[in-house]
């Protein structure tokens, strides 16, 4: 799947929220996000910009879909085809 390219970092927060990530706290311009989705604590931090460079969202991606288990299409399938 192809991967927006003008994703800003607190809308990709917010997506990640149906997967019990909430923003813990932000320093700078990055935002600290923490999920207890599956039991143990998974945090990841994405840069607070206007747009996301491509692999860096597909590095964030592929690290939230290893967390949950899932194939990271299939991830980006959810999130961004509504």
């Amino acid at each position: 799947m192809k991967l927006p390219r003008d994703l800003p970092g607190e809308e990709l927060a917010s997506l990640l929220h149906r997967y019990g990530y909430e923003i813990t706290r932000q320093t700078g311009g990055h935002l600290r996000l923490t999920s207890t989705f599956k039991g143990s604590e998974h945090h990841i931090t994405i840069p607070h910009h206007k747009e996301l460079r491509v692999g860096t969202l597909k590095a964030i991606l592929t690290d939230v879909a290893s967390y949950l288990e899932l194939d990271g299409d299939e991830l980006a399938r959810d999130l961004f085809q509504r």
